[in-house]
């Protein structure tokens, strides 16, 4: 739990000195992007719980 609030701590910080700086958002800054980041992470995620299944139909 600390390690998802030190990140939400440093995204918020980060965001804050991008639109303090007026630069563009460095995150996609519609919720289709975003939704896009959770599947990559979830694909990534679904691939280690696979892997051993996968390691024995090519083995």
């Amino acid at each position: 739990m600390k390690e998802v609030i030190l990140s939400l701590l440093t995204g918020l910080v980060v965001g804050f000195i991008f639109a303090w700086g007026k630069l563009p958002i460095p995150a996609p800054p519609a919720l289709a992007g975003v939704i896009g980041i959770i599947g990559i992470y979830l694909g990534f995620k679904l691939f280690h719980y696979a892997e051993p299944l996968i390691q024995r139909l090519f083995s």
